[in-house]
Order: structure tokens, then sequence, then C-alpha cells
């Protein structure tokens, strides 16, 4: 799981949100019938009482609780007469590269809310932007999705692994994690696009394509990458030598001082003075 866990991480690095509509309602407009749409569903319940049935299991949602219904799956939604839901809602789609964030899901994520009046906050925040937007008004309400997702997903023990797991479910999630983790475990060594085609059994010409579509990124900028986030880790929280930072992430001393001046401004020297 481990594993797993860590390949997920680096392909969060490339998560891509975007909300389609997001409102408050507290009446009985939340009654459907087996609808399966093409977008993600995020509610967050604030009162009422009601029933939601997804691809045939039935939940009772309760005040407090942030609920996700994937994209694809078959929905039925009911709502008391007298005691109608209070909801916030959020229509959005996530990617992570050619994958949708939910692509194996088949059931609902819900959880209650930690901090409920953060949550209404930030869900309040996040409907005040969609409708009445400004320059910033599409950055502040992705800002607000990702933190309302990361509160219904990130859980104590099985949750987030459960939902790890519906992720990386899937030949190609297994062959990019094959990638991704003997990249970290060799970032001390000289990295070859053939040897990372040969781990995914593709020619050199297609893996390149291939790592792109679902990283966002070419290999070799995907490892100069990872490789300057280690120096950055070393030159902080390391008494290694700059010499010592160059060995240890598979570059020349030169290389290596020429390359992270060009990409932060700074010398290593430089950066370890500022971050310490």
């Amino acid at each position: 799981m481990q594993t797993s866990s860590l390949t997920f991480t680096r392909l969060l690095e490339n998560l891509k949100v975007s909300v389609s509509y997001a409102q408050l309602r507290g009446n009985m407009e939340w009654i459907r019938v087996d609808e399966t749409p093409g977008f993600n569903r995020l509610y967050y319940i604030a009162d009422g009482e009601g029933k939601v049935i997804l691809n045939g299991i039935s939940y009772e949602p309760k005040p407090g609780q942030l609920l996700i219904m994937p994209a694809g799956t078959r929905q039925t939604t009911n709502t008391s007469s007298e005691n109608p839901y209070l909801r916030y809602i959020c229509h959005f789609d996530a990617w992570i590269g050619e994958w949708p964030l939910f692509h194996a899901s088949n059931r609902l994520y819900m959880k209650q809310a930690a901090n409920p009046e953060m949550t209404i906050s930030v869900f309040s925040e996040l409907i005040e932007q969609f409708h009445h937007g400004g320059p910033f008004a599409t950055m502040r309400t992705q800002a607000a999705l990702l933190i309302l997702l990361a509160s219904c997903l990130e859980e104590e023990g099985e949750g987030t692994a459960d939902f790890i797991k519906d992720f990386m479910q899937g030949t190609e999630r297994d062959k990019l994690a094959a990638v991704l983790s003997y990249i970290d475990e060799h970032l001390g060594e000289e990295l070859l696009i053939d040897r990372l085609a040969e781990l995914v059994h593709l020619h050199p010409n297609y893996f390149i394509p291939y790592f792109k579509k679902h990283m966002g990124m070419t290999p070799m900028h995907y490892v100069q990458q990872k490789r300057l986030e280690e120096a950055k880790r070393l030159l902080s929280f390391s008494d290694c030598s700059v010499s010592e930072v160059a060995d240890r992430i598979g570059l020349g001393l030169t290389h290596f001082s020429r390359h992270f001046k060009k990409v932060t401004g700074i010398t290593p020297s430089a950066y370890r003075n500022h971050t310490r």
C-alpha cells in the first residue's frame, strides 16, 4: 500500500479540477430517480433528512456530512417533505492526466466534517466566487473545491486507503506506478529513457508521449523536477556538502550548480543559507 500511496501522491501533483455548478438549496428539489450524470457531485448536508441510493446501495446522509457522488454512478435521491435537506452543492470534474479522479468509483464517499464551521465557510466562498466572478474567481473556486475534496477523502485508517486503491486499480496505473517508483529509487543514478520504457514494455518513441499524457510533462522533465526537489530537501535539512548533494541526485557538481541556479535564480549555497 505504501508504494501505491507514494505513486498516488505523485499523480495528485497533476490534478486538474473545474466547477460547472454551485448553489445552496433548502427545498424539495432533490428528488431524482436513476440518474447517471457525467459529472461528479459534492454536497455538504447542513440540515434535514433524506436518502441517497447509489448503484443500488442505500445511504442516509446526516447533517454535518460531506459526500461525493462520482460521475457515471446510478443515483436516486430523496428528501423529507417535513424536514428537507439544506445542502451546499457543487458539480465538478476532476482529472489526473487522462484519468478521471473517480474513474473506478462505484460508491458514495461520505464523511463527517471535522470542522463544520470551516466547511460551511469554504463552501460558501466557492458558491460566491462561482456566481460573482472576477479576475481570480476561477482560482478561488478551484482552491475551495480542493480543500473540500481533501476534507472528504482524507481519513484515518481505511477510508483514504480505499480511495487510493480505487484509483490505482487498473493496468495503466500499475504500469505508471512501476516507473515512478523506479525513478524515486534511482535518482542518484543515470536514468535512461530506454530503461524506463522497458518497465512498461513500450518503445522509447511511444513511451515519451505515453508518460506526458498521464503526467503532464516528459519523463526527463519529471526526473529533473524530482532531482531538484531532493536537492532542495538535502540542502535544507542535511549537512551534506553541495558536492555530496550533486552526487546524491546523480549529477556532476558543475552541471548541478548551473541547473539549480537556472531554475531557482540562486546558487545551491545561497539557497541553503536562505533556508536555515
